[in-house]
């Protein structure tokens, strides 16, 4: 490459880096400047009224896991901090779980259509995007309830005799998230089993392969990047889920979104709120590296 194309290709580098400079701005005073005031905040004192004092602790991210005894002040153990973590972790994964369990047959049923027919289906799943996640989740509360949908359903045709109680448990905030986020991972498995070789279920069965087998040894493995782009787009989400638990939980059933809510609000308490918002996002940045990782194994296996 001659020096007149090496200046020019550096001035287009340098002309782009300059048609970017308003974006980028943009974006570290919208995303990283909050995030980085956040993060200052988990490392001040709690003020007594909210906000903060401005002096350094470390209080704000001992406070994740220990609490100060209220006669002698020694650490102990938040065991309901970590009955929160925990509820959150638990129903995280099982929302994950399920949402497969129900999203992967969804999926294949919507691939296996007719072209004609498959942007009905599609349009189906995508429905509930169009609607607010307050009404859908408010949507659920009319039918789990005490006096609902399924309950009136169940005790008309005698299976019943009391009303089942699900609202305000972890059960009703399962239902929910379930139902909130079983398009996220219908979609991705949609895209990979849309790319899906059929033909190579027809060889599996010349091979005397039995369902279970072709199931586990040829049809997983070939959408596994769409399994997995599905569990991360529910996991994420549902670990920070606010409305959801708020509304189906009632406030008993918390989950860590709440939590924080809680500590910015009536517990006043600032920097833990910052320490626990900053543990969610590593949490999540860690999923998403796992995530990218994969994927990058993945293309160059390919």
């Amino acid at each position: 490459m001659s020096q007149a194309e090496q200046a020019q290709v550096s001035r287009s580098v340098r002309n782009a880096w300059y048609l970017s400079t308003p974006a980028l701005l943009i974006l570290l005073v919208g995303a990283v400047g909050p995030l980085m005031i956040v993060l200052v905040y988990s490392f001040l004192l709690p003020g007594k009224y909210g906000n903060v004092e401005w002096g350094f602790s470390l209080d704000g991210w001992r406070g994740i896991l220990f609490t100060k005894d209220i006669f002698d002040d020694t650490l102990v153990l938040a065991d309901a901090h970590l009955t929160i973590f925990w509820r959150s972790i638990k129903l995280s994964l099982l929302t994950t779980v399920f949402t497969f369990l129900v999203g992967f047959p969804t999926a294949w049923f919507i691939a296996t259509r007719t072209p004609k027919s498959r942007p009905i289906w599609l349009f189906l799943i995508t429905i509930p995007f169009w609607t607010n996640l307050l009404i859908r989740t408010y949507a659920i509360n009319e039918v789990i309830r005490t006096e609902g949908l399924l309950n009136t359903i169940l005790m008309k045709l005698g299976l019943i005799t009391t009303p089942l109680q699900i609202i305000y448990t972890d059960v009703a905030v399962f239902i929910g998230m379930v139902y909130v986020y079983l398009p996220l991972m219908v979609l991705p498995l949609f895209a990979a089993i849309d790319r899906f070789d059929m033909r190579l279920l027809e060889a599996g069965y010349d091979l005397y392969a039995s369902r279970l087998q072709v199931l586990r040894r040829i049809i997983l493995p070939i959408v596994k990047p769409g399994l997995i782009a599905g569990s991360i787009l529910v996991f994420v989400p549902s670990l920070g889920a606010y409305v959801t638990p708020r509304v189906l939980g009632g406030g008993k059933q918390m989950m860590i979104g709440n939590f924080i809510e809680l500590q910015f609000g009536q517990g006043r308490n600032w920097p833990l709120g910052a320490a626990l918002s900053m543990l969610l996002l590593i949490v999540v940045t860690i999923a998403l590296l796992v995530y990218v990782r994969y994927a990058n194994r993945e293309d160059a296996n390919v």
